[in-house]
């Protein structure tokens, strides 16, 4: 990478020119070749003088300055055939307006990084740990799946203590354990299947199943499942 040399915050000989014309308040169409040259040359010499170190570019741009005076006075505007560099106050110009575009562009881009560099930007977030995705219900349930719920729910009583131990009364009908479902549902809309097992004995338990199945059968319930072998929900038609 080319190194970059600052003389008193000038990057450059063309941006020392673009300063100097501004001080002199002189339009870069109508270069006075003689008075830029001249205060060109008397800041090269102050920096000399003051012991700073002139980059090669600078003391460049000098001679081709001096050079544009000498044949200016001399009337001689026509420019040398196979000269290198600045051959004319017109390529001068050219060169001055060039750099200033560049410069006012990356004036631009530094107050626009500022203004980015105010700007917090967050990382896209997965959105699916906001929210439970979404179960695909199955709704054509038979009774092999109830049957599958339910023994696996007296498998799990068998390894866990009864749920309640409290004497109830003996005798349990079909019609009046549906009416009990209904009046649960009616009470709390959706309930697990097993839930409506509240009481371990055998023959509530049977009554209980046989109740469920009477009621899928009148259509007075529904029976969804997210997947095989889920939890089996049950709510009013």
């Amino acid at each position: 990478m080319k190194p970059k040399f600052v003389i008193k915050d000038f990057e450059g000989p063309l941006d020392l020119l673009l300063h100097l014309l501004k001080e002199a308040k002189m339009d870069i169409y109508e270069i006075n070749i003689v008075e830029i040259t001249d205060q060109y040359m008397q800041f090269i010499y102050e920096m000399e003088e003051l012991n700073i170190d002139v980059a090669s570019e600078y003391l460049v741009m000098a001679s081709e300055l001096l050079n544009l005076k000498s044949r200016h006075l001399l009337n001689q505007d026509d420019e040398e055939e196979n000269a290198e560099g600045i051959v004319s106050v017109e390529d001068l110009q050219n060169k001055i307006i060039e750099y200033e575009k560049y410069k006012n562009i990356t004036t631009d881009f530094k107050e626009l990084e500022e203004k980015r560099s105010e700007v917090y930007t967050k990382m896209p977030s997965i959105l699916t740990n906001y929210f439970e995705p979404e179960m695909q219900i199955n709704t054509e349930l038979s009774v092999n799946d109830l049957i599958n719920a339910f023994s696996l729910f007296l498998d799990r009583q068998k390894l866990s203590k009864p749920l309640n131990t409290k004497i109830v009364k003996s005798g349990y009908n079909v019609e009046e354990r549906c009416r009990s479902i209904k009046s649960i549902l009616k009470e709390k809309k959706k309930i697990n299947f097993v839930e409506l097992f509240d009481i371990i004995t055998k023959e509530y338990i049977v009554v209980t199943f046989l109740s469920i199945l009477e009621l899928a059968k009148n259509a007075e319930i529904v029976l969804n499942q997210d997947k095989n072998f889920g939890t089996i929900m049950i709510e009013m038609k």
